[in-house]
């Protein structure tokens, strides 16, 4: 038996921002013209109307699939509508499911630690037919009253992030599916980019409520970890990238995946670039580029996955 992806789908919101008209809003410190496009390759990305919330986003995204007969829900995201309950609660109202539920949140990586939690229950046989969805609003935590140029650096994660849902639907099957994932992590590393207001370190101190990060610490400590991770996938399973329809990459800045790609010498034509016209959809990322990539079924696609913490993660399934 394996879980097979068997339904990819996402949703944009219709309200675009590019990088111009962010660094337009920015009140206090002026950054240099174009220094956002031009460190990151991003030219737009979606913001979700006022009234939208994670779980909106997530209903969205799974109303375009056939979530009939679904019997776990899974919320996977970095973000969440409130702290309590698990926001897949709501998303389960919304769709009229009354199926099991529970969140998974790592970061950027939260929908491909959803669809390895999805796979390894389908395998055990507690479940057959899992609903992994996630509503990203990031947009909610980036700051735009900025004192100086330190502020700035420090909250640039922020204006590269893009409001998106997305669903993946996993079914049990005896043919084809996922036949590979690992997983690892570097947590010492966690304080390099974090989101601190909401949790008991800092319950409601509004300063606590926006992105922090050093850019270049966390493009460093992914670095250490290094490309085994992804490189083993390949010598583990005999394959090449050229086996791939797709090979689907976390994409954060255009400069960074385009070393990345050297690295693992991933070709050119493989890749799914969805930074520029997208931004960064943290957790919807991979399911994004499912959704633009050319597949059909029983190709084999590839899902690596790079996350704040820090953590890595990389999945390969025949569709």
């Amino acid at each position: 038996m394996k879980a097979r992806i068997a339904g990819v789908a996402t949703y944009l919101p219709e309200q675009t921002l590019s990088s111009a008209e962010v660094e337009r809003r920015i009140e206090g410190y002026v950054p240099y013209g174009g220094v956002i496009e031009r460190l990151t390759g991003i030219r737009l990305r979606h913001v979700a109307r006022d009234d939208q919330q994670a779980s909106d986003l997530a209903v969205e995204a799974a109303r375009r699939l056939d979530h009939c007969g679904v019997d776990l829900l899974v919320f996977a995201s970095a973000s969440q509508d409130m702290v309590e309950p698990a926001t897949a609660h709501i998303v389960a109202a919304k769709l009229g499911l009354s199926c099991p539920v529970f969140d998974v949140k790592n970061a950027c990586n939260s929908m491909l630690n959803g669809i390895q939690v999805a796979e390894a229950l389908i395998l055990s046989g507690a479940h057959r037919k899992v609903l992994v969805c996630s509503g990203e609003i990031p947009s909610r935590a980036i700051r735009w009253q900025v004192r100086d140029r330190a502020q700035f650096v420090d909250s640039f994660a922020g204006y590269t992030l893009s409001d998106t849902g997305a669903a993946v639907l996993l079914t049990a099957d005896v043919g084809r599916g996922i036949f590979y994932r690992e997983f690892a992590a570097d947590s010492t590393a966690w304080a390099i980019g974090t989101l601190p207001g909401g949790g008991s370190a800092h319950p409601r101190d509004p300063e606590y409520s926006y992105f922090r990060g050093d850019g270049r610490r966390l493009k460093d400590a992914f670095e250490l970890i290094g490309p085994d991770i992804f490189l083993n996938a390949l010598k583990r399973t005999g394959l090449s990238w050229d086996d791939f329809a797709l090979v689907a990459v976390h994409q954060v800045a255009l400069p960074y995946l385009r070393f990345l790609a050297k690295t693992l010498d991933i070709p050119r034509e493989k890749l799914v670039v969805s930074l520029p016209e997208h931004g960064n959809c943290a957790s919807t990322t991979l399911p994004l580029q499912l959704e633009l990539g050319g597949w059909e079924p029983g190709d084999r696609v590839a899902l690596l996955g790079l996350g704040g913490g820090i953590s890595t993660g990389v999945m390969l399934a025949e569709m």
